[in-house]
């Protein structure tokens, strides 16, 4: 946990200092900046439409979205020169095509974003993602300077819509101690999926566009032994936010087909700086508890937000590691108390591998906007705050991986949500097909 909470080059330096002393000599040698590289390219077809049933979310008010486009993503990451500092190179390229959408069916600005509109609302034919990032090694610490994709329960770039969202600063990881992996950083923009260019700011999923200069985020990651780990991370939203989590995940196998799971989930945010986002000091958690018997695996989830604000985190982002965030909702709103159950299949065991199936029913009750201050506040038609909100959501999916031939790899994707709630909701029903066919070039 970063104690002043402040990050700054000058902890990407101590992170880099901080291997141990039997590192001093590296057993292995890097492979080199050739031998150590990799192109891969994915190319995505992405078919998604939402039929919002309350005429929210549509910028012709018929509550009507839809998009089919063609992404091609293309990843290249050197390896490390030799010597004892490295240094290496990560670069992306990545082109999104419109196949089908229209100005009535684009969404707007909203959070359908699948492809960038003008200001007619008009989708654009064809867009495109361009970045790299510098890279130094030094022992088991790498520093990157550029373009990066984090990965940590407070900041984590997201990957739900035709192309991920991409971060812009200085990032650092460390991995000196077996199972201890230590990672932080300070960004200073951050790409929307649909947008080809970096945004000077940010923005966050319910207030949206956000004045502040940075994000800096330090934690870590253990793995105590091959059925538990634990994590601790803090970030900063400069003049916004601070948040705090900690996670845990345990299994314990009772015999070769029939295991236990669990784990617990828990979030602080408190108002930073300037207060950008109000004034706020919230916490929200979840648990689960499952089984996992052959092909099955069943588990029960429980989340709560105790404070009086909704749970924010970064727009279009996976910065929120709970078991009741889904497909649509995130079930985090003030008081708000959730339960969901979720069923797996995977078909392997009955002769068809790579199918699988999940199904999941998660309930929402009491979202209480009373106390929610005027960044978060939601109001009823006679101007009242929203008290005793409910919503329910249930998500249906079907995958497919083939295992092998020329199309090895090659996947296949039906996500279907309906959504029905209260006042502060949306009732919807969503579909997603994505086809994903991944390859290596180098």
């Amino acid at each position: 946990m970063c104690t002043n909470r402040k990050l700054s080059l000058s902890f990407i330096a101590a992170l880099a200092g901080c291997t141990p002393l039997a590192a001093m000599a590296v057993e292995e040698q890097p492979e080199g900046f050739i031998e150590g590289s990799t192109l891969n390219v994915l190319a995505r077809n992405f078919y998604f439409n939402r039929d919002d049933r309350k005429g929210q979310s549509s910028p012709t008010g018929n509550g009507y979205s839809e998009a089919w486009a063609q992404g091609l993503i293309s990843k290249f990451e050197s390896g490390f020169t030799q010597g004892t500092v490295g240094f290496g190179l990560d670069a992306f390229a990545m082109y999104g095509l419109k196949l089908d959408s229209g100005t009535g069916r684009s969404g707007g600005k909203g959070s359908f974003g699948v492809l960038p509109v003008d200001s007619d609302n008009r989708p654009e034919d064809n867009y495109s993602k361009l970045g790299g990032a510098l890279k130094v090694r030094l022992l088991d610490t790498v520093i990157k300077a550029g373009d990066v994709f984090p990965q940590t329960p407070v900041v984590h770039y997201g990957d739900s819509r035709l192309l991920p969202e991409s971060f812009r600063g200085v990032t650092a990881q460390n991995t000196s101690f077996d199972g201890l992996t230590l990672q932080g950083g300070r960004l200073h923009a951050m790409s929307q999926p649909n947008a080809s260019g970096m945004n000077n700011g940010f923005a966050t999923f319910y207030a949206g566009k956000v004045d502040s200069p940075w994000i800096g985020y330090f934690g870590g990651d253990y793995e105590v032994n091959p059925n538990l780990s634990v994590s601790l991370y803090s970030s900063r939203l400069k003049d916004a936010w601070d948040q705090y989590y900690f996670g845990t995940a345990a299994s314990y196998p009772l015999t070769d087909e029939v295991s236990l799971f669990g784990g617990f989930n828990y979030y602080n945010a408190q108002d930073e700086g300037k207060k950008l986002l109000g004034e706020f000091n919230n916490n929200i958690w979840s648990a689960k508890v499952g089984v996992k018997m052959g092909a099955h695996k069943l588990a029960l989830s429980h989340q709560r937000n105790n404070g009086n604000d909704d749970f924010d985190y970064l727009r279009q982002s996976d910065s929120i590691f709970l078991d009741n965030s889904i497909q649509y909702s995130d079930f985090n709103s003030p008081k708000e108390r959730s339960w969901m159950v979720t069923y797996n299949l995977d078909m392997q065991p009955f002769g068809i591998p790579g199918l699988s199936f999940m199904t999941r029913y998660g309930k929402g009750t009491g979202g209480d906007y009373s106390n929610a201050n005027s960044v978060y506040m939601r109001r009823d038609a006679a101007g009242n705050p929203l008290t005793d909100q409910r919503r329910w959501e249930r998500d249906i999916e079907a995958k497919y991986v083939v295992q092998g031939g020329n199309l090895k790899d090659l996947s296949l994707r039906v996500r279907q949500a309906t959504v029905r709630s209260s006042a502060f909701e949306s009732d919807l029903e969503e579909l997603r097909l994505i086809v994903e066919y991944p390859l290596a070039i180098l």
